[in-house]
């Protein structure tokens, strides 16, 4: 067990299987020294969980732990890429943040702060990142969430 998967389990948390992509696509790519993660949606019992729209259906609160778990799928899919060692990866360099909102709702940030948390929690100051947190009308299978990342490997 990694390092970063021992502070993961510290916390009561366990890496998923990475998830199969949906589409014409692939999980990650790696270039040179850098992992590109494809948006990770929150997979919960099978099926994408929450579903609808933050600021209507779906509490903030909800919505920042399905960005957790959203960066728990980016960590599996950067352990897959970094050979099943997540120790290899020396820094999150970015997340980016969907969030489904609903008309006039603001609160991008506090939601995709689930997803930053964890990648501190994860990494301490080397899970420190740039990042933005979009709010759009609609996500793949009414996900309240997506996140996607950047990270660096040692």
């Amino acid at each position: 067990m990694s390092n970063v998967e021992a502070r993961l389990a510290a916390l009561g948390l366990a890496l998923p299987e990475p998830a199969a992509p949906v589409a014409n696509y692939v999980g990650f790519t790696v270039s040179g020294k850098t992992i590109y993660v494809s948006g990770q949606v929150p997979w919960k019992d099978g099926k994408i969980h929450p579903v609808g729209q933050v600021g209507a259906e779906i509490s903030v609160e909800e919505a920042k732990q399905a960005a957790a778990l959203c960066f728990l799928y980016v960590l599996a899919q950067a352990r897959a890429a970094a050979g099943g060692d997540l120790d290899r990866v020396a820094r999150v360099l970015r997340i980016t943040g969907y969030v489904n909102s609903a008309p006039g709702f603001g609160g991008q940030p506090a939601v995709v702060n689930g997803a930053s948390d964890l990648a501190v929690a994860a990494f301490g100051e080397a899970g420190r990142h740039a990042r933005s947190a979009v709010g759009v009308n609609a996500l793949p299978g009414g996900a309240a969430v997506e996140v996607e990342a950047i990270l660096e490997l040692a």
